[in-house]
């Protein structure tokens, strides 16, 4: 079979193996939510979570592009600690296929783009549980940085991020490099856990944290990443980064609320 141009490889291979879904349908569901997949990835370099042998399998990240990858994959040279790499861009459908049919389930993107690497246009708060059993405490931490933003004059939106936890972002004007991004999200984050320091923490050990959920300011750096909106995740639900409103925080279920089975059930909900 082919998709976009693509000769899917072992298109009945199962990736989701609970979920009865095959790299054909993997494949056949980026190709269908590309066209609002495509603006959160154009020009942005990507790490690809790739599980060429489903997610029961060994999966992988993945940074650098591959030397067999078509002329059609776009590249970037990114300055690192040891040099240069060379990295993948991912702004046309053709490529989100090729991708998907490496195995890349899940599609990571930089706060910045390719025009200027150094400056962020992208801002994100991670809310991730340390229980994951109680979603209540996460949608309360995702109100309460709402909140603040808004306090600063900062609109902000909200996503799932397809697995346990929420995302809190919004974009800026890149007058600011990372470094700038980071002290400013790293101040906001510590008077918010002084705030609520029985809900919030900013400790990175899981072993640290008791039941409280941790504030992660610390994707916002230079090579750092976050989901992609409507990247699917490797769990056993398949579960998918959904923008959401506000308003509809409250009927949140957990991170994977949308997930590979429904998502296309909101879509429509939302456009009708």
């Amino acid at each position: 079979m082919k998709i976009s141009g693509i000769e899917i490889s072992h298109p009945d291979k199962p990736l989701f193996p609970d979920k009865g879904i095959t790299k054909a349908d993997m494949v056949t569901y980026y190709h269908k939510i590309s066209d609002r997949m495509l603006p959160f990835l154009k020009n942005r370099p990507l790490t690809l979570q790739r599980f060429p042998d489903g997610i029961d399998g060994e999966g992988f990240f993945q940074k650098h592009a591959q030397d067999y990858y078509p002329d059609f994959i776009e590249r970037i040279t990114i300055e690192t600690e040891k040099g240069t790499s060379e990295q993948i861009i991912c702004n046309s459908q053709k490529s989100l296929i090729y991708l998907a049919n490496q195995g890349a389930i899940s599609f990571h993107v930089w706060l910045s783009r390719k025009n200027d690497l150094h400056r962020p246009d992208k801002v994100v708060f991670d809310l991730d549980p340390s229980d994951a059993t109680d979603f209540s405490k996460v949608k309360k931490a995702a109100r309460i940085v709402g909140d603040e933003l808004r306090e600063e004059g900062i609109e902000a939106r909200l996503m799932t991020t397809g697995k346990s936890g929420l995302h809190v972002f919004y974009g800026i004007k890149k007058a600011d490099n990372f470094d700038e991004v980071r002290k400013a999200t790293h101040k906001m984050a510590e008077k918010l856990v002084d705030r609520h320091p029985e809900l919030l923490t900013l400790e990175m050990r899981k072993s640290k944290r008791g039941k409280k959920v941790f504030l992660d300011y610390l994707r916002n750096a230079y090579g750092q990443t976050a989901i992609c909106p409507f990247s699917l995740r490797p769990t056993p639900k398949a579960g998918v980064a959904t923008p959401v409103e506000w308003g509809e925080l409250n009927k949140l279920e957990g991170g994977d609320h949308y997930h590979y089975g429904n998502i296309f059930r909101r879509l429509g909900a939302k456009a009708s």
